[in-house]
Formats: C-alpha cells, sequence, structure tokens
C-alpha cells in the first residue's frame, strides 16, 4: 500500500528522529547480542529499559512460539491451530513449559478442560503467574461464566478449535480476515486479534505478507501522537504505512547503518510495535512531548535472561540458511 503521495502529509516532531534511531540501535543490540558482543549499547535509556527487538520475531517470546509450539509436535493444521491458541492466551513461557511437563506436548486431540483447569489452578495456588504481562486479556465471564479467569480462557480455546474457525482460517483470502474472524470471539479485542492473526500466519496455516494489514494498539497510537504534531490527512493506520514505505529514506536521511534482519525490511507489524516502543523511550528521552495515554515513566527494568536462543524464523521466509 503505497500511500506516500497523498497531499497533506502529517507533520512530523523531534520524536520521529527519535523513532528511527531507535530502532536502528535496537536492532545493533540485536546483532551485538546474536554476536555475543559484551558491549550491547552506549544508549543509557536502552542499558536500564527493556524494549522489545526492532522485528517482532525476534523477541523471546515469538522465537520461543516459532520453534518450540508452532513447529515442534504434529503439523496438522487443527493441532497447530491449539497449540498456537493455547500458549498465546497465556503469552509466557513458563506456563507453556508446565503444561508441557505435565501432558508431554499438549494436543487438542487428548485435550480435556478438567485436566487443563486443575494443572492451572494448582499453579495459581502455589503464586504461581500463569499469564505474561504483556497483554490484558478480558476475563470472558459474561461469555462462558467461570469465576477465574483461565477456566474462561480455557473454554475459549475449546470453542475456536472445535467450532469452524480452522476451516475459515484455512479459506481466508487475507490477513484482514484472519483479523476480523478472531475477532468475533469474547475476550478477543482488536488488538489482540491483530496479534494473533501474525502469531497465525507464522504457521502454515497461512501465508500473507506482513504488508498487506495492520491494526494500531494503544501504545502504538500513543507513538504516533508523540512522532507527529499533526496527522494532516492521514489516519493511524495511514501514519504506520506512510513510515514503513519510506524507512530506506529515513535511515539515508539520518545517515543511519541500519541493518536489516538478513534483507528482510521492517513490516508494518514491526513499526506499529517500533510507534509503542518509541512512545516508552520517548517518556525518558522527550518528556515534554505526552502520547494520548500522558504515561511519564517506563516501568519495566532491563534485566538479562541467561541462555543464548538459536533464532529460527518461519521457514517460508527463507532467513534460516542465512543465520
Amino acid at each position: 500500500m503505497e500511500i506516500i503521495n497523498k497531499k497533506h502529509l502529517p507533520r512530523r516532531s523531534v520524536v520521529l528522529d527519535t523513532y528511527w534511531k531507535f530502532a536502528c540501535e535496537r536492532q545493533n543490540i540485536f546483532f551485538n547480542k546474536l554476536h555475543a558482543n559484551p558491549i550491547l549499547t552506549q544508549d543509557e535509556i536502552l542499558l536500564k529499559h527493556k524494549f522489545t527487538n526492532a522485528y517482532r520475531a525476534s523477541d523471546r517470546v515469538s522465537q520461543y512460539l516459532i520453534k518450540h509450539v508452532i513447529y515442534k509436535g504434529s503439523q496438522e493444521p487443527d493441532e497447530i491451530l491449539f497449540r498456537i491458541l493455547l500458549f498465546k492466551i497465556f503469552n509466557k513461557i513458563e506456563t507453556w513449559e508446565l503444561l508441557e511437563a505435565e501432558l508431554n506436548t499438549p494436543t487438542l486431540a487428548e485435550f480435556d478442560f478438567k485436566r487443563y483447569n486443575k494443572i492451572l489452578h494448582d499453579a495459581l495456588k502455589a503464586k504461581e503467574a500463569i499469564y505474561s504481562g504483556a497483554y490484558i486479556m478480558a476475563s470472558g465471564k459474561s461469555a462462558y461464566g467461570y469465576d477465574r479467569k483461565h477456566e474462561n480462557h480455557i473454554k475459549l480455546i475449546e470453542q475456536m478449535c472445535t467450532g469452524n474457525l480452522l476451516e475459515s482460517l484455512l479459506k481466508a483470502p487475507s490477513l484482514e480476515t484472519i483479523y476480523n474472524l478472531l475477532l468475533d470471539f469474547p475476550s478477543i479485542g482488536s488488538f489482540l486479534a491483530y496479534q494473533y492473526a501474525i502469531d497465525l500466519n507464522y504457521s502454515p496455516i497461512c501465508d500473507f505478507s506482513e504488508m498487506d494489514f495492520v491494526m494500531p494498539g494503544p501504545g502504538a497510537k500513543d507513538g504516533i501522537k508523540k512522532c507527529f504534531s499533526s496527522f494532516g490527512g492521514y489516519s493511524n493506520t495511514d501514519i504506520i504505512h506512510y513510515v514503513t514505505d519510506i524507512q530506506e529514506k529515513e535511515f539515508d536521511r539520518l545517515e543511519l547503518d541500519f541493518k536489516d534482519l538478513w534483507g528482510r525490511r521492517l513490516q508494518l507489524i514491526d513499526c506499529q510495535n517500533l510507534f509503542c516502543e518509541t512512545d516508552k523511550y520517548a517518556r525518558v528521552a522527550h518528556p515534554d512531548i505526552l502520547g494520548l495515554s500522558e504515561r511519564k515513566r517506563i516501568k519495566q527494568i532491563y534485566r538479562p535472561i541467561s541462555g543464548k536462543i538459536d533464532y529460527f524464523y518461519p521457514p517460508k521466509w527463507e532467513l534460516n540458511n542465512l543465520l
């Protein structure tokens, strides 16, 4: 979608330069970690606070999903769908590994609500967190009637995997169609529907370009407001397309040596996420420029996680032989 030639371009703020500089330096950190360089960055904000990668698929949880959930186990579409949803509803590696320890590889063929409920209930009794803090899931009680959130979500997974969703996904003509199919289910709003659509698109279930569709989340909208003082004739979605279209020109303009993902340029999902991360970064770098939420500090502190990630991308991207 080429929209650069719209008449009324959005008016940039100084934070847009920061957006590109952040993307470049965050990708430098990715490669410094990959090559075991002890000096990750000289940027004090990036050293102190936790930020996601420039490319969503390079994040630790996405990498785990791709390598250990999607492409490990049965490659039957119904089993892949079940594993993706089970992992993503909780979005926590430790929860997946708990289920694996109790069930071996969780499968739709052997799914039992009571057994899953007991495993997760016991974890909660032991004061273990079973959900990631990255996404906020609605409880689903109004749809399924259970008092505990995880019980409603297990029922949600069961409903999604035993109805007509898979058949519809396999016939879907676009990534936006995948998004709309997911949006029909309880507890799944626009932000999660888009995130789950991207996760499904990592798998063999569907194969669409990440340049086909984008849905800005709340954090991205905050970042967009900071990067542009006026939107001109553009919507939030248009602006994500706009910056994705002009990325090479912007890196050249700022004389930044952006190291892409082995030839893969930033996609719409990546530029959407970068707006969210720039919103956080700008709370310290540009405290006088406020977003929609007017948040003024970054909550998450960077804590190194031991263990090297053996990177693995969706095979259809043809990147794994380049690593």
